[in-house]
């Protein structure tokens, strides 16, 4: 083996310390309009360790979109994808957009002009898609419109419902890693 096979355990540390420091942001942050900006100014200013531990997420998401892309080229350029590995493939690319997703539900999170601004961008983006496009863009918005309810569905989508997809893929991708080998 050689260092390019450290990628997917380093991605998969880069969740978990996601999940740690999300949980430590999570104990201080308050999901509304109102009072979404002024949590995070707090735990930047004055919790104990709260600017450090929210440049750890903030940075730790960079760095795992980083991860999981270079650990996909290393899948895609060894040929790792290929017969019996379809499957842990496909469960791979569902977790980059997972990835995805949580780096984009994550970035409205502060409530600043530039977070409000780029997911309004984002959603006009997915609104333009065929089909699902618009469906997903009000589901998202959680409406046709932002209002008070976009940013707790984006909070509850970060916080719940996407790390327990990650987690349940991850335990899957590993099992299959561990059957059918590297």
């Amino acid at each position: 083996t050689n260092w390019f096979y450290t990628l997917g355990s380093a991605t998969m540390f880069a969740f978990l310390s996601q999940a740690v420091t999300g949980v430590f942001l999570a104990m201080y942050y308050t999901p509304s309009v109102t009072d979404a900006y002024e949590s995070a100014r707090h735990i930047t200013n004055d919790v104990f360790l709260g600017e450090f531990v929210r440049g750890m997420h903030k940075w730790g998401s960079t760095m795992m979109v980083i991860l999981i892309f270079l650990h996909m080229g290393r899948v895609f350029f060894f040929g790792a994808y290929k017969y019996p590995r379809e499957l842990n493939w496909i469960i791979g690319f569902v977790l980059l957009l997972l990835t995805f997703v949580m780096a984009l539900t994550g970035y409205l999170l502060p409530f600043d002009q530039r977070s409000y601004w780029a997911t309004v961008v984002a959603a006009n983006i997915t609104a333009s898609g065929p089909v699902v496009g618009p469906y997903l863009a009000d589901f998202l918005r959680a409406g046709a419109e932002f209002g008070p309810t976009t940013i707790s569905r984006f909070y509850a989508l970060h916080m719940l419902a996407i790390p327990g997809l990650i987690a349940a893929l991850i335990g899957a991708h590993l099992y299959l890693v561990a059957k059918l080998g590297t």
